[in-house]
């Protein structure tokens, strides 16, 4: 069985590093995949703004070298939760990266 992902895109963001209670290196982003093919009524390119979760050195190194409009190609896989929200259970699916491929970079403006 294989649960495998891979997205290619922008940062929509400046990506901010989080240390969880249990000392877990974190930080989520948004990519900005555009899709391969035209709208047919607009004639653009849409474009799906997926979130990814990261941990450890991935998002270490995801934070300290990207900003906001880096390319970064990621392999994911997914992730299925179910939340309680009003007396309704929800099943939700998220994006937890495993390796990040840097592909174009903006680097972090230095102080």
């Amino acid at each position: 069985m294989l649960n495998s992902v891979i997205l290619v895109g922008r940062t929509v963001e400046d990506l901010k590093l989080v240390t969880t209670e249990n000392g877990y290196k974190t930080t989520r982003m948004v990519l900005a995949c555009q899709r391969g093919f035209k709208n047919q009524e607009t004639g653009e390119y849409d474009t799906d703004f997926i979130p990814v979760q990261l941990w450890q050195v991935a998002a270490e190194m995801v934070c300290q070298n990207c900003r906001k409009g880096s390319t970064l190609a990621v392999k994911a896989r997914l992730i299925t939760r179910t939340i309680e929200h009003e007396g309704f259970k929800i099943k939700t699916v998220e994006v937890v990266g495993e390796r990040v491929i840097f592909i174009n970079l903006k680097s972090p403006e230095k102080e």
